[in-house]
């Protein structure tokens, strides 16, 4: 893949969907490293549901790349990883310049998809009351952009598009949901998608 090293080392934190870890997002990574970024593997092992025990380890993940990089982190979520992403960015608005999601519910009914009763399967809570009570749906002061797809298959388009007041911006994302942020064409033009949304970090 030959992407523009636009990157300059802005660091991005990915966070992997339901069910997946860090090696689902690993191509997603080095092809942001490729692109002039720092990648994070968010470090979390497998990710089932939403736990406070491993958003505390991402609040401590984000402040030390931070720290060590003097500058503000991208996040990037899929699925429940954008749920995460976003949570993060509405609680530490300063360590963060821009969110994107892929296919995160975190719009709307959290019944209106098709992942709801699996995720009740791992969790020891319902999709209503999870142990974070931040609601994903409020903007973050960061730029923030979630990537939906018509093609989805899991989780629905008005759920992960949201509200115009939820987001800055919108994007259809013409891919399935378990390839968003794997297979070759999703990554590269998540790549692309990044590197045209530099210029609107604040």
């Amino acid at each position: 893949m030959t992407t523009e090293p636009m990157g300059q080392g802005r660091p991005v934190l990915v966070v992997p969907g339901m069910a997946s870890g860090d090696r689902s997002t690993a191509f997603l990574r080095s092809s942001l490293a490729a692109a002039g970024y720092k990648p994070y593997a968010a470090g979390l092992g497998r990710n089932l549901t939403i736990s406070a025990v491993k958003f505390a380890a991402l609040e401590a993940l984000l402040s030390d790349i931070v720290n060590r990089s003097g500058q503000r982190a991208i996040l990037l979520g899929w699925s429940l990883g954008g749920f995460y992403a976003r949570v993060l960015a509405q609680r530490h608005p300063e360590k963060v310049s821009m969110v994107l999601t892929l296919g995160t519910p975190f719009s709307g009914d959290r019944r209106g998809n098709n992942a709801w009763r699996l995720y009740e399967l791992f969790a020891d809570h319902t999709v209503d009351r999870p142990p974070l009570h931040d609601d994903p749906a409020t903007k973050p002061e960061a730029y923030t952009v979630a990537m939906w797809s018509p093609v989805d298959g899991v989780v629905s388009p008005r759920s992960a598009r949201g509200e115009a007041i939820e987001r800055d911006e919108e994007v259809e994302f013409p891919y399935r949901h378990f390839e968003m942020g794997c297979s070759r064409p999703a990554v590269r033009r998540i790549v692309e998608l990044v590197n045209e949304r530099i210029g609107k970090l604040r």
